[in-house]
């Protein structure tokens, strides 16, 4: 088996006569605002995997099935964004649920978004937005560290639409952060002989016990509390019981900023193999061979 890495939480996975694609998203930094995976790796690509809405995960995965012809695997939630382009070959997969597609085997995992913050004026004024359940949420609006509004109830988080912040003094168009954290799924992928295990981006959850895949790909890149921090992937490490790990989605660009979600995978690497487990770290286009 080979494991390729793209940034983010993108991976190409090849086995056999099978290649899998894991969040074929877009690179968020503004000078490039293109695939993550090189247009070459797609006529090939077997199977297409989604983790959730968000275009760092998503935003070529509709192309790439559509030049691929490749079985889409996502939760309900996303399965319409490519049934409208006429995709057929997409399974839907919920929490617990399994699926086996020829000699692959997948089961859905449990995985939450953390909140995604949103600051104007130097940070002066800002919003964290966070997923409640599945496509709902809630939203926190503070001014200068004060908290202004809180809504507690369920609100749409990824339809087309204006925030208004202060009681509708400053607004904030929506169409930049359409689909956030939409349809949120892991996965557990049985293919051959091996197990691979990939949280997308999520926060620490229970139920994540003596899953035990040969591989494990999680987040560490958590500063801002979008996904797990080094310090609860480790914790996830430490319950999964993996036979290797690659961290992923850390030191990720988005529009201007670099390094938005920054990590020590030196670090985070010096932990996970003080438990005798293999730790890869993976630059943009590495490939590893298990």
């Amino acid at each position: 088996m080979k494991i390729k890495h793209y940034l983010y939480n993108t991976f190409i996975i090849e086995s056999g006569d099978y290649k899998l694609a894991i969040d074929p998203g877009r690179d968020l930094w503004w000078a490039k605002l293109n695939s993550l995976i090189p247009n070459e790796e797609w006529n090939d690509v077997t199977h297409i995997f989604t983790t959730h809405g968000d275009p760092d995960h998503f935003d070529y995965a509709v192309k790439m099935a559509e030049q691929s012809d490749a079985v889409v695997v996502c939760h309900d939630e996303l399965v319409d964004r490519f049934t409208s382009d006429k995709i057929s070959a997409v399974h839907s997969l919920g929490v617990g649920e399994h699926l086996e597609l020829d000699s692959i085997r997948v089961k859905g995992l449990k995985t939450k978004h953390g909140p995604l913050p949103v600051k104007l004026g130097g940070g002066l004024l800002s919003m964290r937005m966070e997923v409640l359940e599945n496509n709902r949420g809630g939203q926190e609006v503070y001014l200068m560290g004060k908290c202004l509004q809180s809504t507690h109830e369920p609100m749409e988080v990824f339809n087309h639409g204006t925030i208004k912040l202060l009681w509708g003094l400053l607004r904030l168009e929506k169409d930049n952060i359409e689909d956030f954290a939409r349809g949120v799924i892991g996965f557990q992928i049985n293919i051959g002989d091996k197990s691979i295990v990939n949280l997308g981006d999520s926060l620490l959850q229970d139920g994540w016990k003596d899953l035990r895949p040969d591989v494990l790909m999680l987040p560490i890149g958590g500063s801002i509390g979008n996904t797990m921090d080094m310090e609860q992937a480790l914790e996830a490490v430490q319950m999964i019981r993996p036979k290797h790990v690659i961290p992923c989605h850390y030191k990720g660009s988005f529009l201007w900023k670099r390094n938005i979600n920054p990590a020590d995978d030196k670090w985070f690497k010096a932990g996970v193999e003080n438990m005798d487990i293999p730790c890869h770290i993976m630059n943009y286009g590495d490939e590893i061979t298990l």
